[in-house]
């Protein structure tokens, strides 16, 4: 085991057992604010509960949903349900989180809430086999497809440097609330997937993503207008290696936590900060900050933490 190795190993350690990392500690990753003392929250950080538990305390830190969802509005939610695994692998996000987000909605007068993914294996078994399909009903939302492309219109992202355009799916275009829900994991391509990779799955040609600096097209898609929202990171369980599918239950990590942001920059920041990464060591993030579409300086946040 070399150095490098030796250190992450030792952040996983202690993202599991709540210690320095997930509570302060040399990181600053949950120290307090530099940058807005005494103001509304940057960023909301809770470690320790479960994911339905930590969803409720955060999003009471940052006024509740109600200061995201209006009376009659349609919201759409997009986690991550792009892998045919259950739950326990970590390969898509926490259905007892998608459910708590979406109770969240309708209690705050929803008129609709619509739940999908562009998946990568076949869509029907992706939402029954992740928990999210019963998740969504039991709740009182609604699963949309996103396997075909019709259901994807042309946009402009004029000012991008390698994204200039982009079909993304149609829900996006006409919610009135985006809820972006990924989770936090392991990539074979970009180190990490979190919030700001997750909007890979509103759009339908990714393979152009992939073929033309995919780093850089993840933060040019930041251009596009309609952005999510709110971003929560699901981190109950990070796949830490063998991602975005993973292969088995020993790429897996227990960690408990969940952070929640307006600002997508900062909670990818955060969420590789849990994982064990400098966050510009992860491109997307570092050429984000660059072009001014979000923050990756953590001390420069007015952050909450709280440990259940």
């Amino acid at each position: 085991m070399d150095r490098r190795d030796f250190i992450r190993k030792s952040i996983y350690t202690g993202v599991a057992s709540g210690t320095a990392l997930a509570l302060g500690g040399s990181t600053g990753l949950f120290g307090q604010s530099a940058g807005n003392p005494g103001g509304g929250f940057d960023l909301v950080a809770v470690k320790g509960g479960e994911p339905a538990q930590m969803f409720d305390l955060a999003i009471k830190e940052l006024g509740g949903m109600g200061s995201f969802v209006k009376k009659g509005q349609k919201v759409l939610v997009k986690p991550n349900i792009g892998w045919d695994v259950s739950p326990e692998r970590a390969g898509n996000t926490h259905p007892a989180l998608v459910k708590r987000i979406v109770e969240h909605c309708m209690q705050a007068g929803a008129k609709e809430v619509v739940v999908f993914d562009n998946t990568c294996d076949k869509w029907t078994s992706c939402y029954q086999n992740s928990g999210i399909e019963k998740a969504v009903k039991d709740a009182g939302g609604k699963l949309a497809p996103g396997n075909t492309e019709g259901y994807y219109h042309p946009v402009e992202i004029k000012a991008g440097k390698k994204l200039k355009s982009a079909k993304v799916h149609e829900l996006v275009l006409e919610s009135d609330v985006f809820i972006n829900v990924p989770i936090l994991k392991h990539h074979s391509s970009t180190r990490l997937t979190i919030a700001m990779k997750n909007l890979m799955g509103v759009v339908w040609d990714r393979g152009y993503w992939h073929r033309n600096d995919l780093h850089q097209c993840v933060a040019d898609y930041l251009l596009y207008h309609k952005k999510p929202t709110l971003n929560i990171v699901d981190a109950y369980r990070i796949m830490m290696k063998n991602g975005p599918r993973g292969v088995s239950l020993d790429d897996v990590s227990l960690s408990k936590s969940l952070m929640i942001s307006r600002d997508i920059v900062a909670v990818d920041a955060a969420a590789a900060k849990v994982y064990g990464l400098e966050p510009e060591e992860v491109g997307y993030i570092k050429i984000a900050d660059a072009m001014k579409l979000g923050r990756m300086d953590l001390t420069q946040l007015n952050i909450k933490r709280i440990k259940v």
